[in-house]
């Protein structure tokens, strides 16, 4: 579910320090984007998954990535209210969960 490599290589990059605002200002910007979501407008759905689909990737959230970047292709293609919203969701708490649990012994 994460790319721990791509992680480490941002931890790197940024720093310990750094890394830990980087964390926080992500999972801040996400939960924002994450409620809008749960009602979606399907408007702006493509926009949204756009942002999550590079946010994720960033940190190494990989099948929250995945599924992000799907509902984007669909939105594209005019097919948004077919879009499992839930499913994206579902993927990112359950990323989030296994991120910060396991990130002091990955990192």
């Amino acid at each position: 579910m994460i790319d721990w490599s791509r992680a480490k290589e941002l931890h790197e990059e940024v720093g310990a320090e750094d890394f830990s605002e980087v964390v926080e200002i992500f999972l801040e910007e996400v939960e924002g984007v994450i409620e809008k979501l749960r009602s979606p407008d399907l408007a702006t759905l493509e926009q949204d998954l756009h942002f999550l689909k590079g946010s994720a990737l960033n940190l190494g959230f990989r099948q929250f990535s995945r599924l992000c970047q799907e509902g984007e292709r669909r939105s594209a293609q005019g097919e948004a209210k077919d879009v499992d919203t839930g499913a994206i969701i579902a993927s990112y708490e359950n990323s989030k969960e296994e991120f910060l649990r396991d990130m002091s012994s990955q990192l």
